[in-house]
Formats: structure tokens, C-alpha cells, sequence
């Protein structure tokens, strides 16, 4: 029992103990949630992504990208974001990538087989990895 907010001596001269506060419903799931989102969220911010005409270039060349060029490009695009670059060229293997740096987004995409000018247009750097 309390008593302006002191604990009292129960029956047997020992204080009696208060109830330990407990978590609201469903605060651990909001926390787990949360958790979960910053993540995702984080995780957003770090991959690459592709637009639809990259997609298209990928496919209609068929091109396969592997984890290991994923994380070359990847490091590639980070390498670009130190340097503050805005719109790179980044070559990997056999490889022509245009990305936009900031928003993490591979623009368009070639085959060094498929370059017929070797002319890239509106980038500020570029980055062989």
C-alpha cells in the first residue's frame, strides 16, 4: 500500500511493494513496427534503383547484373556522392551506367558492345569500379 507516495508496513511490518508499472497494449508492437520502417527506410536511401527505361535497356540488351556488379555499382554511386557529383558514368566490367547520384537511380544502361558514339551527355563525373 502507498501513501503520498511512500510505501507503508503491511501486516508483517515489511513495506509492501507496489506494482511495477507496466507497457500500454500494443507499445511493443508500435516499437517493433517502428523499428522495422527505419529500417526499410534506411535501406531506401542506400540501394540503387533503376528507372523503367534503364529496366528496358537491361532487358532488351539482356543483361544480367550479378550481386558482385550490384555492389560495385553500389560503392560506385557513393564513391560519385563524396566527390558531389550530380549524374555520373559509372563503368563496371563490360558496363556502361548512367546514374543520377542523388536520388540513387540508374538512369540508362548500355553494353560496351552496344556504344556506338562512346558519347555521354549531362554527367559531371564518372566513376570505373
Amino acid at each position: 500500500m502507498i501513501i503520498n507516495n511512500r510505501p507503508i508496513a503491511g501486516p508483517n511490518n515489511k513495506p509492501t511493494s507496489s506494482p511495477q508499472p507496466t507497457q500500454k497494449p500494443g507499445i511493443q508492437n508500435i516499437q517493433s513496427n517502428f523499428g522495422t520502417v527505419l529500417k526499410e527506410k534506411i535501406q531506401e536511401k542506400t540501394e540503387v534503383k533503376f528507372s523503367k527505361h534503364a529496366e528496358l535497356r537491361l532487358q532488351s540488351r539482356n543483361i544480367q547484373l550479378s550481386s558482385n556488379q550490384m555492389e560495385r555499382i553500389k560503392d560506385g554511386v557513393s564513391k560519385a556522392e563524396e566527390k558531389g557529383v550530380k549524374d555520373s558514368l559509372i563503368l563496371v566490367d563490360n558496363l556502361a551506367l548512367v546514374v543520377n547520384v542523388k536520388n540513387k537511380t540508374v538512369v540508362t544502361a548500355a553494353s560496351t558492345n552496344d556504344l556506338k558514339e562512346n558519347i555521354f551527355t549531362n554527367i559531371d563525373g564518372a566513376v570505373i569500379v
